[in-house]
C-alpha cells in the first residue's frame, strides 16, 4: 500500500489530522514505542517545533531519527 492514510488526532488540545504513508505511520509508531513515549506526546512535541505543516514535520521526525539510529551503529 503506497497510498497515504489520513488519521485524526488531538494535539494540544486541538483536533487536527495528519495524512502519512503507512510506511511513516509504522515506523512513527516504533520509534515511539523504542523510545518508551506515547505517540500523543511525540506529536506534542513535534507540533511545538515544527515550522510546517505537522504531516511534514512528522516525517522530518521519523528521518532524523532513523538517521540517528544508522549513525550509532555504523560507529559502534
Amino acid at each position: 500500500m503506497t497510498g497515504l492514510s489520513k488519521v485524526s488526532v488531538t494535539v494540544g488540545g486541538h483536533r487536527t489530522s495528519l495524512s502519512l504513508e503507512p510506511a511513516f505511520w509504522r515506523a512513527f509508531a516504533e520509534l515511539c514505542r523504542a523510545e518508551g513515549r506515547s505517540r500523543a506526546a511525540v506529536l506534542a512535541e513535534i507540533d511545538g517545533a515544527r515550522r510546517g505543516n505537522l504531516s511534514s514535520a512528522v516525517r522530518l521526525w521519523v528521518l532524523e531519527r532513523l538517521r540517528r539510529g544508522a549513525r550509532l551503529s555504523a560507529a559502534g
